[in-house]
């Protein structure tokens, strides 16, 4: 059964730092581009951030410099390392792979940025 759970979420202050895990099992995850997608409230789900297979990244204009997507494929993990968090980040930060054949999404995790 194939799974990505996300970790790492909580509550900060503006300003404050957060690392994200996307663990996955049933897969290997080096062969999945990686992306990170995040969900306000009553809003349509945004995209974040991606990882290929090869390590290209590329962000969304609003997170770019302050985040980080990276991948350890022997962990079995991609993070999303995010700096100096703005209330406006505050949402459900979704996990999500896509194979040659497949998709998966994780759960979600919740960051709540207030002061």
């Amino acid at each position: 059964q194939v799974q990505l759970v996300e970790s790492g979420g909580g509550s900060v202050q503006p300003g404050g730092s957060l690392r994200l895990s996307c663990t996955a099992s049933g897969i290997n995850i080096s062969d999945y581009v990686v992306n990170w997608y995040r969900q306000f409230p009553e809003k349509e789900r945004e995209w974040v951030a991606y990882i290929t297979r090869e390590r290209n990244t590329h962000y969304h204009t609003s997170t770019k410099g302050r985040f980080r997507i990276s991948r350890d494929n022997g962990k079995n993990v991609v993070y999303l390392q995010m700096n100096d968090l703005e209330v406006e980040d505050t949402a459900v930060y979704y996990c999500h792979a896509r194979g040659p054949e497949f998709v998966y999404w994780g759960q979600g995790t919740q960051v709540t940025v207030s002061s």
